[in-house]
């Protein structure tokens, strides 16, 4: 007896002559293929797209070498010149640095009555504080004015080409904050509580942004004292980790096949049931017609 290997098809043909094409098949089919294509579409899209994974570590198990955080603030002080502000930082480890200068830029703002200042430094792990003050100025302004915008402040690697960065807001919640609404001879307070944030895509390649939280407070200081802008800090414990993953490949290949096998069977069952519905109307109307 030879050998036929076709036996072992599960997929047996039938001609071509014995098959019969209907209008209703015809538009199922058109239907069926367009929502094929549709789901396939968005799940070639999430393939693609990678998902961000979180995770919560406590104290930073992975910040690199550093135990330093930059930071860049970008704020005008629109009723006081340049030639009186300062930025002051002091840290819990005995850090006190008054009019600190290093990569700070100073424009005049406001028909030269007001100051926009542009600086970078960092800070170390611990809490501490920096604020903008007149305390380096040789002399003091007769008007102690300390209104002011915020058009920037973070902590950290700059989140600018994360595409995917959930919350994007609390890693800057004072950008864009106008402070020109309360009254002369105040201090102004932010206390805020920072959260250490880890960024990892598919790369592997990290970037270490921070998160914080703030409370706004004012506060009238010594009689006699200009005001100041307070940024009060606390690193909290606790690490945010987010992981960009990619769904699997398998897993992408069986979601492909759910949807073609699930839509064609789903289209071949709802054709059956419009041809045989139409067939016995077709017999019934014979029927009473003879």
């Amino acid at each position: 007896m030879q050998f036929d290997i076709r036996r072992f098809d599960i997929y047996r043909k039938v001609p071509k002559d014995l098959t019969h094409a209907t209008t209703t098949g015809a538009a199922i089919s058109l239907i069926c293929i367009t929502f094929i294509s549709t789901l396939l579409l968005i799940e070639l899209y999430y393939f693609i797209t990678p998902d961000v994974v979180s995770e919560l570590f406590v104290d930073a198990p992975d910040f690199g070498t550093s135990n330093r955080i930059p930071v860049h603030v970008d704020i005008t002080v629109s009723e006081i010149p340049c030639q009186y502000l300062g930025i002051d930082i002091q840290d819990d480890l005995g850090r006190h640095e008054v009019g600190f200068h290093d990569n700070t830029l100073k424009t005049p703002d406001n028909n030269d009555k007001g100051c926009r200042i542009n600086a970078t430094f960092t800070v170390t792990r611990v809490p501490g504080n920096f604020h903008v003050s007149t305390h380096s100025a040789a002399s003091q302004p007769t008007i102690g004015d300390m209104k002011h915008v915020i058009h920037d402040l973070r902590f950290g690697d700059s989140i600018k080409g994360f595409r995917q960065i959930p919350n994007r807001k609390a890693f800057r919640p004072l950008r864009g904050f106008n402070n020109t609404n309360h009254p002369i001879h105040v201090s102004h307070d932010y206390l805020m509580k920072i959260v250490p944030t880890i960024y990892e895509n598919l790369s592997g390649v990290r970037r270490y942004p921070f998160q914080y939280t703030f409370v706004y407070r004012e506060f009238n200081p010594h009689q006699g004292v200009v005001g100041a802008i307070w940024f009060r800090y606390d690193i909290m414990p606790i690490t945010v980790k987010y992981t960009e993953r990619r769904q699997k490949f398998y897993t992408f290949i069986t979601s492909i096949c759910a949807v073609v096998g699930g839509s064609f069977t789903v289209a071949s069952i709802l054709d059956s049931i419009v041809f045989t519905a139409s067939e016995l109307f077709k017999k019934f109307e014979i029927g009473k017609m003879t």
